[in-house]
């Protein structure tokens, strides 16, 4: 199960050519604050803002949130337009600039496909930070990306996306099996998915098949598909559901309440109704890292983990000769 967000135009010319299987408040002057610690690590923050104490209970604190609920509703709109209009007009601009995907080598469609994840996760984050930035200064604990103190007990990014990361997995587990004994199928088959980080919807096992011709075909597609599922889109999806949405819904509603509602936000706009209940789960899971630390670099460090580990699970399972596109399409 891959949870990434890649342009539907786009992708969809590329892999289905003949060579392949196919609101306004007081303005302030931005500032980008990066102090110094003893460490000699910093706290990448885009908005500058008075630190505040930390709580004993992150997990039931809210977030100070500036804006109103019309910003809330108008900017995931706007982020949702921004993502769809940007596959379009890559897919259109694509005749004028010479491009052709049904004769573009392996490596070219891998290096288009990441220039255009790249592109769409530009333009949804600049929506994001040019609307945030109408309400400086914002509070410390927005959109803060925070190096220090990894392994803090209570807020180290690092530990806590370890525990995030086995909790997510040890749940998806459970869940899957759960969900294949009330569909009354055997539950060794969802077994068989969730090992290879999937699970029965077929919409996902479509969209991995089509992606087989690039995984492992050179270190080049490899390296471009990792940095599509384990970096750009985990930022722009972090950033977006849980720095954004999850935190914005805590001034109307408990964190907890948040969490589930960013959650299945989060599982509705994969669009795929089958694997809802397994990114519900994850959702969760990366929802409850992220009220733990503050920090969006903990939930974006699972979801990197999550997504680069399928990519590379099954390119290690094409080098050692197993007929991935039949295990995909009969597990």
């Amino acid at each position: 199960m891959l949870s990434v967000a890649v342009s539907s135009s786009l992708s969809s010319s590329l892999f289905h050519s003949p060579s392949l299987l196919s609101l306004n408040t007081h303005r302030r002057p931005f500032t980008f604050t990066s102090p110094p610690t003893p460490r000699g690590l910093h706290s990448v923050c885009f908005f500058n803002a008075p630190n505040k104490p930390d709580t004993n209970w992150p997990l039931l604190s809210r977030w100070e949130v500036p804006w109103e609920w019309q910003t809330v509703t108008l900017t995931s709109l706007a982020c949702g337009l921004g993502f769809v209009l940007t596959g379009l007009v890559e897919a259109t601009a694509l005749p004028y600039l010479g491009i052709r995907p049904e004769v573009l080598s392996m490596d070219e469609k891998a290096e288009l496909l990441f220039l255009d994840q790249g592109i769409t996760t530009a333009v949804v984050l600049g929506i994001i930070y040019a609307i945030a930035s109408n309400f400086q200064p914002l509070p410390q604990d927005f959109f803060k990306y925070d190096l220090r103190d990894p392994f803090s007990l209570q807020k180290g990014w690092l530990l806590w996306a370890g525990i995030g990361l086995v909790g997510a997995i040890a749940s998806i587990a459970l869940t899957g099996v759960a969900v294949s004994f009330f569909n009354g199928e055997p539950p060794q088959r969802e077994v068989n998915n969730f090992l290879l980080g999937i699970s029965q919807a077929d919409a996902v096992t479509d969209a991995l098949v089509k992606l087989l011709p690039l995984i492992g075909s050179s270190n080049v597609s490899t390296a471009c598909l990792v940095g599509i599922t384990g970096v750009l889109a985990p930022v722009l999806e972090e950033t977006l559901f849980r720095g954004f949405l999850m935190a914005s819904m805590t001034k109307w509603v408990p964190t907890p309440v948040a969490i589930i509602i960013s959650a299945a936000v989060f599982a509705l706009a994969h669009l795929t109704p089958g694997e809802f209940p397994q990114l519900f789960v994850l959702g969760a899971a990366l929802g409850i890292s992220y009220a733990q630390t503050r920090n969006l670099l903990t939930p974006i460090t699972i979801h990197a983990f999550w997504n680069s580990g399928v990519i590379l699970l099954l390119t290690f399972l094409l080098l050692q000769g197993y007929d991935i596109k039949e295990l995909l399409q009969t597990s």
